[in-house]
């Protein structure tokens, strides 16, 4: 068959994009290289909502964030992701970073920003009584929120195959070509043809656009690492705190977790390979200091885990001259020497709270370019998520226990969670096929021991679920196997 549109990359420009397309009579193809939906840089950033004083007034950037932010809480409610409006504030340490913060100021009043204010020292330190007492002022956007980042790719993607895009996992495009009506795609898994192609494969978004044939540019990653803190920290701040930004960004930030715990970072590193996403001890150690510079009260003995992201960083290639430019902006265009080929790039922050906004106007692009858009009568506006055992209040936990006795089993003791949800992640229309599959959907192995109680026991019911030997069970697919034998755990490093 021919799909009316093959979009290429699961992440949450991806989903969302597919999600928008799937209110229509089109046949929809997602196409992911990787195992799961969001593992790439949806999966590994920050999970802010921004408020949007950041981006240049008039880039898409700015744009996108202002009305990607408004669509969230609606978004998060309909499809049954967390959502918590937390708002944020930016700290200046110096008379100089008070400049900083008033260009801020009026950047997001250019921008459409609601409600922005300028606090004093003692206001912002009244607002959030744990953050350094030696600040100069701060800037407050209450519209800012956090999300689970890798907990909404996967309600968005879900909600588009429950429309009826079909979602191609562990197929890795391979070459594009043409004929006169349609995209042949060549996988690693057969050849998928398609009218129209959006191109949203992140950092890799450049390679695809080489293939196609389209305007070229360069994907540049910028390694972040991050430090979680327990959830015994929970309430040490109740907004996201950010430091006056720099040449590399926003800067490291810490900020509450729709989960209850402590997030801080990222730090950023440019120069390095797409696919690393190793963390450092320099790096931990970078991003701790500047952690505390902001809530001194942090300890390093509370830090649980720690992670890095990508982000994509673009740049524009001048063939002439052969240089590269960075550009401070997304790329998002049909492009002019390949028709119905749609680039969706260089999307980094804000990008995850531009990303519904984004996906509404490719829709856009889509229909200029001459793809006719039905109404379909038979979408579904809404999506259930899955009950969560711990913060349900008693009377509910009762009443979850009464429809399913698997709610009563703990399987993680620090998050609670259940194996009645650890078989709904699996069961789920797009469902877990490994152990981080699973941690994503419900948190099983995210609390303060990593894993090391409930490894063998989500080990267990995904073997049972898949109908395959505890042998074959992998943490993140490909051969990451937790078994060398039918009968002997191998060590997961769970706990260190």
């Amino acid at each position: 068959m021919t799909y009316h549109v093959a979009v290429i990359g699961a992440g949450i420009c991806g989903c969302c994009i597919a999600q928008q397309l799937a209110q229509y009579r089109l046949s929809v193809c997602i196409i992911e290289k990787e195992n799961d939906v969001s593992c790439g840089a949806s999966k590994a950033n920050s999970g802010i909502i921004h408020a949007g004083y950041d981006p240049k007034p008039g880039t898409l950037a700015a744009r996108f964030n202002r009305e990607g932010a408004a669509l969230y809480p609606e978004l998060a409610r309909s499809l049954s992701f967390d959502y918590c409006q937390t708002g944020s504030l930016v700290l200046a340490f110096t008379p100089q970073q008070l400049h900083v913060l008033h260009e801020l100021y009026e950047r997001g009043r250019a921008n459409g920003v609601p409600s922005l204010e300028l606090l004093s020292a003692a206001s912002a330190c009244a607002r959030e009584p744990n953050i350094a007492k030696n600040i100069t002022g701060a800037l407050y956007a209450p519209t800012a929120a956090v999300i689970s980042p890798y907990q909404a790719v996967w309600a968005v993607a879900e909600h588009a195959v429950q429309n009826g895009a079909e979602l191609r996992l562990g197929t890795r495009v391979l070459g594009i070509s043409r004929t006169e009506n349609a995209f042949c795609i060549t996988t690693g898994r057969g050849v998928i043809e398609a009218r129209y192609i959006v191109n949203a494969a992140g950092l890799y978004a450049d390679v695809i656009n080489d293939m196609a044939g389209a305007r070229r540019f360069v994907i540049r990653p910028r390694r972040g690492e991050y430090a979680v803190f327990d959830s015994s920290c929970d309430g040490l701040v109740r907004s996201v705190i950010f430091q006056a930004p720099g040449p590399m960004g926003k800067g490291v930030l810490v900020a509450p977790t729709v989960d209850g715990n402590i997030l801080a970072g990222p730090n950023a590193f440019d120069g390095g390979d797409k696919t690393d996403t190793d963390t450092t001890c320099t790096g931990q150690r970078s991003v701790f200091d500047a952690a505390k510079r902001s809530v001194p009260a942090l300890n390093e003995k509370d830090i649980i885990t720690s992670f890095a992201g990508n982000r994509a960083i673009p740049y524009l290639y001048d063939s002439k001259t052969q240089t590269e430019t960075q550009l401070h902006d997304f790329i998002i265009e049909e492009d002019e020497a390949v028709p119905r080929f749609i680039t969706v790039a260089g999307i980094a922050s804000p990008g995850l709270t531009a990303a519904p906004a984004i996906a509404r106007y490719v829709v856009q692009l889509l229909e200029r370019t001459g793809l006719p858009l039905i109404p379909t009568d038979k979408y579904i506006p809404q999506r259930r998520g899955i009950p969560s055992f711990k913060k349900a209040n008693d009377a509910q936990r009762r009443k979850l226990i009464a429809q399913d006795p698997r709610y009563a089993r703990i399987c993680c003791r620090c998050e609670l969670i259940t194996e009645a949800e650890i078989a709904a992640a699996i069961n789920s229309t797009v469902g877990a096929r490994d152990l981080d599959g699973i941690k994503r959907r419900v948190r099983s192995g995210m609390g303060r021991c990593q894993g090391g109680f409930c490894t063998p026991r989500a080990a267990e019911i995904l073997a049972r679920k898949l109908h395959t030997d505890l042998s074959a069970v992998t943490k993140r697919a490909d051969n990451s196997f937790i078994l060398d034998s039918p009968t002997r755990i191998l060590d997961t490093g769970a706990g260190s």
